[in-house]
């Protein structure tokens, strides 16, 4: 009698365990926040630029990427980092209670006339979780510390990339004029103030 009562509790334990696990997905998903608008296009600034043409392969932005996430301590309760191969990677970690679940996402990326960056979600997985990706970049967009100008659009399932929102030091500014992975041609226009 005593083994029967037992198992019962080692059941209930579980089942309670499953639902809390849903559960904790669940919020997530519903508190993650309303779609966030692409910004518009500021206005043209009244200093006087130079500019200049910046080519650089995939290597070098990758190093530059992930330099400045581990500077500026983007990595919040998920540790993740960015890798350019023929696509933008996005590669990560997301503990829930006892578990870690790898997170991989690709991204085909697009410069854009006002010279930000698209990059429209082509695959998913998420541990052997199956969840639609307009949730998941909830999930993301909740739970990484990611800077203003980064934009991630769940029910687009795309993430946009504001450059010209983007301040450097001594009010520097960046485009990406060519953004074509597969080639590995990257340039850039960097806007510097001379006035």
């Amino acid at each position: 009698m005593k083994k029967k009562n037992v198992w019962k509790v080692l059941f209930f334990a579980l089942l309670s365990i499953n639902i809390l696990f849903f559960f904790a997905i669940s919020m997530f998903l519903f508190l993650a926040g309303e779609e966030e608008a692409i910004p518009e296009s500021p206005a043209e600034d009244s200093k006087k630029m130079s500019e200049f043409l910046i080519q650089t392969n995939k290597n070098d932005l990758n190093e530059l990427i992930n330099y400045y996430i581990e500077k500026e301590n983007l990595n919040g309760p998920i540790n993740y980092s960015v890798v350019l191969s023929d696509e933008v990677e996005l590669n990560g970690e997301l503990n829930v209670f006892t578990s870690t679940l790898q997170l991989k996402m690709s991204f085909e990326a697009y410069a854009l006339e006002n010279g930000d960056l698209l990059l429209e979600q082509k695959s998913l997985s998420l541990g052997g979780i199956r969840l639609p990706v307009s949730e998941v970049l909830k999930i993301i967009r909740s739970a990484y510390k990611l800077p203003e100008w980064v934009i991630i659009q769940p029910a687009d399932k795309q993430i946009y990339v504001s450059l010209q929102s983007m301040r450097l030091n001594n009010d520097i500014q960046v485009r990406a004029e060519k953004f074509n992975l597969e080639e590995n041609e990257i340039v850039m226009k960097m806007l510097v103030p001379v006035e």
